[in-house]
């Protein structure tokens, strides 16, 4: 695995979709307000980090890979302060991705003893966040072109579409999707595909609420059916993960994780790891095995967070 560490190194990622800012609001809650039944929270921290397509851009960065996020960055505050977090962590913004139509996607959560209370999103309507990607064809095709590999995270925002897709699919030589089944997109013939459990049985037609076993054939044949992908890993959260070709399961790998804080960002640290992982040069098996081990890595520190080379080879 070290080795593939080092090959990860050489990768040019390309980064496309809903990005997003995160915010923390860190304190103590010791008492119920006289004004309403509601905690009272006295702060003690406050931080600010780059979430969705944005964190995705973050893990595959912190393990070296040269990398560029393509997403909606609105011409607000919340939307400088994304560029500078990125920035500072040698992730590329190209300024074509500024938009005034409508605002950065910034998610405020009120955290105590590891614990949200609640949390509070300021956003548009879903329709205002997708570009001119026709505007911007001629150089984003360009981007794609260039790049090792295509990381395509749809947090269901809007700015993925169809056609960002289909252009994508034309001109990439390796194109890994984290899908939100509820858009109804054309997610068809990726290289990977990487749902949660629940996104899963959505993606083979199936409810969320589905009782019974997962894992059998039926889910995945009716996703291979539908979709396509070359290769398919669902994140089942405690359970680990289930790898699958060729309309079959290969292998479930189980959870590395040790502690869990927090799993916010799981699963952006899965497709980033991963979709590098099998660029680079690792076995299918591999690659997972190494994504597990990365998310098992975060979902140990509260909030989205990353996983450093360092910290990987420590648990290896």
């Amino acid at each position: 695995m070290k080795d593939l560490l080092l090959q990860i190194k050489q990768l040019k990622v390309l980064v496309i979709g809903d990005v997003m800012l995160d915010r923390y609001v860190i304190g103590e809650v010791n008492r119920i307000s006289p004004e309403a039944p509601v905690p009272v929270i006295s702060v003690n921290q406050e931080k600010t980090v780059a979430g969705g397509a944005a964190n995705v851009a973050l893990n595959a960065a912190s393990l070296g890979a040269t990398v560029e996020v393509c997403g909606w960055f609105g011409k607000d505050s919340p939307g400088e302060k994304l560029k500078r977090i990125l920035e500072a962590n040698n992730i590329f913004v190209d300024e074509s991705f500024s938009f005034s139509d409508a605002p950065t996607i910034c998610k405020t959560r009120v955290m105590s003893s590891n614990q949200q209370i609640c949390r509070v999103d300021r956003e548009d309507n879903p329709k205002s966040y997708e570009p001119n990607i026709l505007k911007l064809n001629e150089k984003f095709t360009e981007k794609v072109k260039s790049s090792d590999l295509i990381i395509i995270s749809d947090y269901g925002k809007g700015f993925v579409t169809n056609e960002l897709i289909s252009l994508v699919r034309e001109h990439s030589s390796f194109m890994s999707i984290d899908p939100k089944p509820s858009r109804l997109l054309n997610y068809c013939n990726p290289n990977l595909l990487t749902p949660n459990r629940h996104e899963a049985m959505e993606l083979a037609g199936l409810s969320r609420l589905s009782k019974g076993d997962f894992c059998d054939n039926n889910v995945i044949d009716k996703i291979f059916k539908k979709f396509g992908p070359e290769k398919l890993a669902i994140t089942m959260g405690s359970e680990g993960m289930v790898l699958a070709e060729n309309g079959k399961v290969n292998t479930t790998i189980p959870t590395s994780a040790k502690e869990v804080y927090d799993v916010s960002g799981a699963g952006d640290t899965v497709i980033a790891v991963l979709s590098m992982a099998l660029v680079a040069g690792g076995g299918f098996e591999q690659s997972a095995r190494l994504a597990n081990i990365a998310a098992g890595l975060v979902v140990g520190k509260v909030g989205t967070a990353v996983v450093t080379v360092p910290e990987i080879i420590e648990l290896i």
